[in-house]
């Protein structure tokens, strides 16, 4: 079987450009022209549709592309554990994650686990948890380093909590017992994360029966942040978020205290490959995300 075929395939599906993904993999245009031509004789129909500014996928396309993505997780599982096999440690790792959590928890983790496995390469995928369990079952990705909704079911290792904080304008007086009451969202202008990027925000704000005036809808934490700076409205977030936000804002705990389980997530523990074994394995030994309800954040 030729591989490579597929990798060219499953990258240009990524990019939406036949030229950046020859760069990325090494063809010349040509190259994957060729390439293309050959597994669509193959295939016996058309896999993208042409245009001036990019390519997409045709409906036929679209139903290979997750078969295609568990070939290639197999396949990268197949060398790692021949490589094992062979005392020999090489390998690929896709690992999905908040961005929160690949700005402030990954890096000291990736830099000493990539002392310890120089050959295991390592690649983030930024995005929220419907973005995340997504890519998880698509074996677009290993692991996922995510809050994982109760309604979904994936192998789980939780790694602790972090609090749920209001975000609120710097100058916003602070209450005298520290903490923010979550009913003093009702009908305030409110800033919300995107349905899918964050659920337990949603959560917090529905069990309590609470409806603020829902003024701007963001998938980007940071946007949300600056609108609350501007005084455009405040919010929820969780604290791993607010980091390097100390002087801008007021951010308080939520009165009752609200918190998102972080953890990793996978389809099978066991099924994981090698390097996803190892990284996984040595994550939920040096990470931990707990954090105390009263550090807040002013």
């Amino acid at each position: 079987m030729d591989i490579n075929k597929y990798k060219l395939f499953v990258d240009i599906a990524e990019t939406k450009n036949f030229t950046r993904s020859g760069e990325r993999l090494g063809y010349s245009q040509s190259g994957v022209s060729h390439i293309l031509k050959g597994l669509e004789a193959e295939l016996g129909f058309s896999l993208f549709f042409r245009a001036r500014h990019g390519v997409s996928l045709t409906p036929n396309a679209e139903l290979l592309l997750p078969l295609i993505h568990s070939i290639l997780s197999d396949y990268e599982k197949l060398e790692q554990t021949i490589h094992a096999i062979n005392g020999l440690e090489e390998g690929r790792l896709t690992i999905g994650t908040y961005s929160s959590i690949s700005a402030h928890s990954l890096p000291p983790i990736l830099h000493e686990f990539k002392k310890a496995h120089p050959n295991i390469e390592i690649y983030l995928r930024e995005g929220g948890a419907e973005d995340i369990m997504q890519w998880l079952d698509t074996n677009i990705v290993d692991i996922g380093f995510l809050s994982l909704p109760e309604t979904r079911s994936f192998n789980w290792i939780p790694l602790g909590k972090d609090s749920l904080m209001a975000v609120l304008p710097k100058d916003y007086p602070i209450p005298s017992d520290g903490t923010f009451p979550i009913e003093d969202f009702e009908g305030r202008p409110f800033i919300i994360s995107a349905a899918g990027t964050d659920y337990d925000i949603h959560y917090a704000l529905e069990s309590s029966g609470i409806s603020p005036d829902f003024k701007y809808s963001s998938t980007d934490d940071h946007a949300i942040i600056s609108m609350v700076i501007h005084h455009l409205g405040i919010s929820i977030l969780p604290r791993l978020i607010l980091r390097g936000f100390e002087n801008r804002i007021t951010s308080l705990p939520l009165k009752p205290y609200f918190y998102r389980e972080l953890g990793i997530a996978m389809r099978s523990y066991n099924e994981l490959s090698p390097a996803a074994k190892n990284f996984t394995d040595y994550a939920r030994v040096h990470i931990s995300f707990d954090s105390n309800s009263s550090d807040d954040i002013r």
